[in-house]
């Protein structure tokens, strides 16, 4: 049945919104909730909202969603990896808290079928659009922490991106594999490999490494090292960094 009862960040008139197969929702993210209605304004897009006056986007839950999910995440890599310094904690939550991630788990979770959209967005597609798919997971994560708390909220961000986190470190304390990473992202958005151009200066006692990584045609990242190896993950992690900056600028 549809929502009909007010959820969290809605204000102002009555609510009544016509999401169906809430329950269904609440069972596919595990959450336990009093009532299933409380994601209903999670999934309310501004398209919807504009040619529904009266109702609130998922804009203010989308808000909160996104500091409840950069707390989490932050929370469990400090305590999980005791060795990783502040620079490489900040690698595994940027690999993981960021648009293209949240818009693979939204779509994993067949979270676009939830949607309410505007006519014009609807034909257009949004149900797959990625920005729209992150922002309604964001959405949903901080629904979920008003109306259950911090505790169903960190059980529900851990299960959606934990073996995200866990790959993100993998290989261990400086041990990131951004090439896989970087290979994995090109592969996705570009239907092509990176491209390593290395440059080898010194003597054989004491050679340096310089290497340029190019994603889709374009430089994107670069890296020195003793060896070549080093030098490779160091410029595939300035390019991973790099790209994925670009692409949630572009989702934005």
């Amino acid at each position: 049945m549809p929502s009909t009862t007010s959820s969290p960040g809605c204000r102002g008139a009555p609510i009544s919104l016509p999401v169906s197969r809430l329950d269904e929702l609440a069972r596919s993210l595990g959450v336990s909730l009093n009532d299933a209605d409380v994601l209903a304004s999670a999934l309310v897009h501004r398209s919807w909202c504009a040619e529904n006056p009266g109702y609130e986007s998922n804009e203010r839950l989308e808000f909160l969603g996104d500091a409840v999910l950069g707390l989490i995440v932050t929370d469990h890599a400090f305590h999980a990896y005791t060795s990783l310094s502040e620079g490489e904690l900040t690698d595994v939550r940027k690999a993981v808290v960021n648009a293209v991630t949240l818009a693979e788990v939204a779509d994993e979770l067949g979270l676009g079928d939830y949607l309410l959209l505007g006519k014009g967005e609807e034909q257009s597609g949004g149900r797959e659009k990625p920005s729209i798919l992150a922002d309604a997971l964001e959405a949903v994560l901080g629904a979920v922490y008003v109306a259950a708390g911090m505790g169903e909220a960190h059980d529900l961000v851990l299960r959606l991106v934990g073996e995200r986190v866990a790959e993100a470190h993998a290989g261990g304390p400086g041990g990131q594999d951004y090439k896989s990473r970087l290979q994995e992202l090109a592969a996705r958005h570009f239907d092509e490999a990176p491209r390593y151009e290395t440059l080898a200066e010194g003597p054989d006692h004491a050679r340096r490494f310089h290497v340029t990584v190019a994603v889709g045609g374009i430089a994107r990242g670069t890296g020195d090292g003793r060896s070549k190896k080093q030098a490779e993950q160091v410029a595939a992690r300035d390019a991973y960094s790099t790209l994925l900056a670009e692409l949630e600028t572009h989702l934005a």
